[in-house]
Order: structure tokens, then sequence, then C-alpha cells
């Protein structure tokens, strides 16, 4: 291998979204920076098997009301 063209491989610490931490090693930031997961596998529907549709403020209505012609012939 080349030297010094790799990045630097240190210790960065994970929490995950139920707020257990674990250390790993990362190229990622610093060492000794945190890395806050907003999804992880304890918490994804591809891993749950549970999902949930969340409609904040009528997107999906307005959504279907924008686009209900389309596909619809006119005369």
């Amino acid at each position: 291998m080349k030297p010094n063209i790799h990045p630097d491989y240190h210790e960065i610490n994970i929490i995950m979204t139920d707020g257990t931490e674990f250390k790993t090693r990362s190229c990622m930031g610093q060492p000794g920076e945190t890395l806050r997961l907003d999804i992880d596998s304890k918490s994804h529907p591809a891993w749950t098997g549970v999902q949930r549709v969340m409609d904040t403020g009528g997107q999906v209505a307005k959504f279907n009301k924008k686009f209900a012609s389309i596909g619809l012939r006119k005369k």
C-alpha cells in the first residue's frame, strides 16, 4: 500500500436510538467523537417488521388532491 494516502482510523462512540452506547473504529470525524443514530436496527421497519405511516399536516391528502386528475382522459 502507498504510505500517507489513507484516512486516519480511530475510535469513536456510537449512541443507538434506545440510548445504548458502544465504541467502534471509524474514519468519521475526530478521535473520541460521538455519533448519534436516528435510525438503527432496533427501530427501522426493515428489521422490526412494523411500519408506521405518518401523515403530518395532511401531506398525503394534499398530494392526492393535487394529482387526482392525472391519468384521467379529457374530452
